[in-house]
């Protein structure tokens, strides 16, 4: 290297570029790299007989559609995979897809594939699995009888096949549900009148671990299920929760029957008079169908067309049992079925099964063991912490996650090895903090802790080695043509109105002085109280605000009612505005609030947009999950403009297609409702296009939550096939949570 070569590597100053810049200009050369020293699983040609198996289908994937399809069949089938993850978009379709790769999987030998289904989306399923495969056979499992379904299964295995395809679906929350029993013991007097527990299969008198016979009062004061030392018969017994005395099975019936519309007691009771008892129920239970097109003796139809269709709408959502008790599937799977019987797991909103210690959690790992190859889909795979992913892959990918050396430790627990994934590929934080201790005799101690907190952010590594080989992506923008509307996101900034900035201020500087002084103390309590107050009190400032302290009960701010009753918050006004504006355009406006609880908004918002003359409906947690689809249909019927709901009630699953135009009077800071919930109209089907509107009071904290909650939702993106604009720096965000940031951000100001 000569001088002048020198010279000029000292001045020439250092380019910076954008990362996504970067792949911009070298992207091409990056993947082709990537190919050569990754293979990828598919290519992009396709299999022509599973493609076969897609074209006679009653519904036809789109091409982008079947090329995800084509790519999970190809990872589980040629490549032999034990899972993979279908990652697309809110409104792309993964139903449908999901039905496909069964169907592919089904001409490969794949017999029954198992459903796992937020509640609300059962009878969603079984409508499109109808509507999709020819001559399929569905079975819910997510009644009452779910026990029977379960044991008549039993029974089948060995019986010779015909060739249909059977789906079984299950709700995730009957999925975990326990069951209710009693002990079940034999009576047997002994001598001098005493009353003896005994087996009532072999008549055994019952011991106790000190030999000693056990009486009845002992037995039924037990609280564990027992079973016979001789016989190792079962000593308890299945019972339905409630009153014993609930009444016979005619009872039963006429009830079920009553709740079906235009069914009421006289024309049930004239039903089971006609046809019989165990002819109805048959019916009910088995061949919904068959019921609302019910012919009388002359062969005219029971029930009218109109009849006929609202009782079919409803009975899609009604689940009829007339079973004696119930039993947690996920148990009698794992107990009573071979390995192997479901031989393709598919697992709707995949990303509600992440928590470590959850219920649902647990019962999807042991139906995933048991099956032979599963297919998890979401929308939404990572929430912006690298052990969102851990349980959620071990559960699905144990073997994988065993090679790399995360298993339980001795005691069984895996949170060792969730926290050395985390180390791995996630980010944490170590906290030291050092402070002045007594004083020594020769001089002054210091007292240093350390505190490990995780952070945002899931590294290259752990993509590629754990996300990249499992995953097809899919976005609303790749399925292309005019099969989806444009969607476009806005965001409003509200000014508050002067008297309410002006008491809104003064309740902040008083309850972030008091958080100062209780974090200077090293205590918390106040953190969630003041960060809920501060977000909270702009929208529901139409009633007085009183903050106390919740461990000492001391009153530490006090804001009087601002707005009265017939007055309209700034926000409200826009809102407002928005929905006579769409109303114009013959658009209706789907509103989120997430204070429809303690603090409930729904009520006054509702009255409110009904004064400016437009037809509102408020959906709340009262109406039955799986009713709430037709019960949004039935409002859309009565002609409503508005509906107000709180975005956790319809954030999985629905398509709510008749309402264009989305308005979030409030996000609240969960990054999987907010994605979810923002994509609930567009959806495939959707003819306009898609308007979605966040409002926030300006200089108020819902703009710094508005900003964090997109900084986690660009941490997100990284596992979800996207790239942030603001590149690898997002994935190490300094806050570990948007609640921590949020204070962080509140008490620096």
């Amino acid at each position: 290297m000569n001088v002048l070569t020198q010279a000029r590597m000292a001045t020439a100053t250092p380019q910076t570029i954008n990362l996504t810049d970067f792949i911009d200009e070298f992207g091409d050369e990056l993947l082709d790299s990537l190919n050569r020293s990754n293979p990828p699983v598919y290519t992009g040609t396709a299999d022509d007989t599973r493609q076969l198996v897609m074209d006679n289908l009653k519904r036809k994937p789109f091409p982008a559609q079947a090329d995800v399809v084509q790519a999970i069949a190809a990872l589980l089938l040629d490549r032999n995979e034990q899972a993979g993850i279908i990652n697309a978009e809110m409104g792309t379709g993964k139903t449908m897809m999901a039905i496909a790769v069964a169907a592919v999987m089904h001409a490969a030998g794949y017999r029954r594939s198992l459903v796992i289904s937020p509640p609300h989306l059962v009878y969603k399923w079984r409508r499109e699995i109808l509507e999709t495969i020819p001559d399929a056979r569905v079975w819910v499992l997510n009644g009452p009888d779910t026990l029977v379904k379960l044991l008549r299964l039993r029974d089948q295995l060995g019986l010779p096949y015909d060739g249909r395809q059977e789906f079984f679906i299950l709700g995730r929350v009957r999925m975990r549900m326990g069951f209710h029993w009693k002990l079940a013991c034999w009576k047997k007097r002994a001598a001098g009148g005493q009353l003896l527990a005994a087996c009532p299969d072999c008549g055994q008198i019952l011991q106790d671990l000190e030999g000693n016979l056990v009486t009845l009062e002992e037995f039924s004061r037990g609280d564990r299920r027992q079973s016979c030392s001789n016989c190792h018969s079962a000593l308890w017994s299945l019972m339905r929760p409630g009153k014993a005395d609930a009444g016979d099975r005619r009872t039963t019936i006429l009830k079920s029957m009553c709740r079906i519309p235009t069914i009421g007691p006289v024309r049930a009771e004239r039903l089971l008079l006609d046809f019989g008892e165990d002819f109805i129920a048959s019916m009910l239970v088995d061949n919904v169908s068959e019921f609302v097109n019910l012919m009388d003796a002359k062969g005219n139809f029971v029930f009218s067309d109109r009849q006929a269709k609202r009782m079919e709408r409803a009975m899609a959502n009604i689940e009829f049992g007339f079973g004696q008790g119930g039993y947690q599937p996920t148990e009698f799977i794992k107990r009573y079925l071979p390995d192997g019987f479901f031989d393709l797991l598919i697992v709707d909103e995949g990303h509600e099964y992440k928590n470590s210690g959850s219920a649902q959690g647990q019962a999807m790992g042991v139906l995933a063991a048991k099956a032979r190859k599963t297919v998890l889909l979401t929308g939404t795979l990572m929430g912006g912490y690298a052990d969102d992913l851990f349980y959620l892959l071990f559960r699905i990918l144990t073997q994988r996650m065993i090679e790399d050396g995360y298993r339980p430790n001795a005691r069984g627990s895996m949170a060792p090895a969730a926290m050395s994934f985390m180390r791995d590929h996630g980010v944490l934080k170590d906290i030291y903090t050092e402070r002045d201790g007594d004083s020594h005799k020769t001089a002054k101690g210091k007292k240093l802790t350390v505190r490990t907190v995780k952070a945002p952010g899931f590294g290259p590594k752990g993509i590629h080695r754990f996300v990249l080989p499992f995953t097809v992506f899919l976005k609303l923008k790749d399925i292309g043509g005019d099969v989806l509307p444009s969607y476009t996101e806005e965001f409003v900034d509200v000014p508050m109105a002067p008297e309410q900035l002006s008491a809104y201020q003064n309740l902040a500087s008083k309850l972030t002085a008091e958080l100062r002084q209780a974090l200077a103390r090293r205590d918390t309590t106040l953190l969630g109280v003041v960060l809920n107050v501060l977000l909270a009190w702009p929208d529901c400032c139409f009633r007085p605000e009183i903050v106390k302290h919740p461990r000492t009960r001391e009153l530490l701010a006090f804001v009087p009612t601002i707005f009265g009753d017939e007055e309209l918050m700034p926000k409200e006004q826009a809102l407002v505005d928005l929905c006579l504006q769409e109303k114009a355009n013959g658009r209706k406006v789907l509103a989120y609030t997430v204070y429809s609880g303690t603090r409930d908004t729904t009520s006054r918002l509702k009255r409110v947009i009904e004064q400016a003359g437009l037809k509102v409906a408020v959906l709340r947690a009262s109406v039955d999950t799986a009713r709430r689809e037709d019960w949004i249909l039935e409002q859309v019927d009565r002609g409503i403009d508005v509906l107000i709901t709180n975005p956790e009630l319809v954030k999985t699953g629905l398509d709510l297609l008749d309402f264009p135009t989305i308005a979030f009077l409030q996000t609240g800071y969960n990054v999987y409702t907010l994605q979810q919930a923002a994509r609930r109209s567009c959806r495939i089907g959707q003819k306009h296009p898609v308007r979605v509107v966040f409002f926030g009071y300006a200089g108020s904290s819902q703009i710094t939550c508005l900003q964090l909650m997109a900084k986690k939702i660009a941490v997100a993106q990284s596992t979800s096939g996207d790239v942030p604009e603001s590149g690898l720096d997002s994935l190490n965000q300094d806050g570990d949570s948007v609640e921590m940031a949020l204070a962080r951000q509140l008490i620096a100001a």
